[in-house]
């Protein structure tokens, strides 16, 4: 997720001071990962000098002047662009799961036992995902079900190529 086309989406929905930008960015999207203020703001002096967002009034405060920030035309139609673009999908067939299984065969190392350490942590991260679906609202259940599915997903693979390993030892030792 790009932070300047959600920042600009969140705009669309409504003219906004930074700091209204910043919580309402990290009580949908930020999940354990909230904006910084600095960039908050260095993403709004970029899409006000790009004529995406423009500065509607400037209020004196305790700090600095408090900008509330109006999304443009041109910044409408990029979010709407946006919105209606499919994102790429995934898997991308290089994944670092995959990458550290096929060096560990590589190099002698016992790639079973990474691919059991990765099954553990995976099983623990669900844990905490299926807790923040069950104790959470709509938003969170639907989060933590989209990482519970990827999640489901490599936990597949894990144990489909620790069935495979001998295989795949051979094959690459070749």
């Amino acid at each position: 997720m790009t932070v300047p086309l959600t920042l600009l989406g969140l705009l669309e929905r409504e003219p906004s001071h930074g700091y209204e930008l910043k919580r309402d960015y990290d009580a949908y999207f930020g999940r354990g990962r909230p904006l910084p203020f600095g960039q908050v703001y260095a993403t709004l002096s970029r899409l006000a000098r790009d004529g995406k967002v423009v500065i509607s009034d400037v209020g004196k405060g305790d700090g600095p002047d408090r900008k509330r920030y109006i999304i443009t035309d041109v910044g409408a139609t990029e979010v709407d662009a946006w919105l209606t673009e499919p994102v790429e999908p995934e898997p991308h067939l290089q994944t670092i799961l995959f990458s550290k299984v096929v060096l560990a065969l590589m190099l002698g190392r016992p790639a079973e036992e990474y691919l059991d350490t990765q099954r553990r942590a995976h099983m623990q991260r669900m844990r905490e995902l299926t807790e923040i679906r069950r104790s959470g609202g709509m938003v969170d259940a639907l989060l933590a079900d989209h990482g519970l599915f990827h999640l489901e997903a490599d936990l597949r693979w894990i144990d489909l190529t620790a069935a495979r390993l001998d295989t795949l030892a051979k094959e690459i030792r070749r």
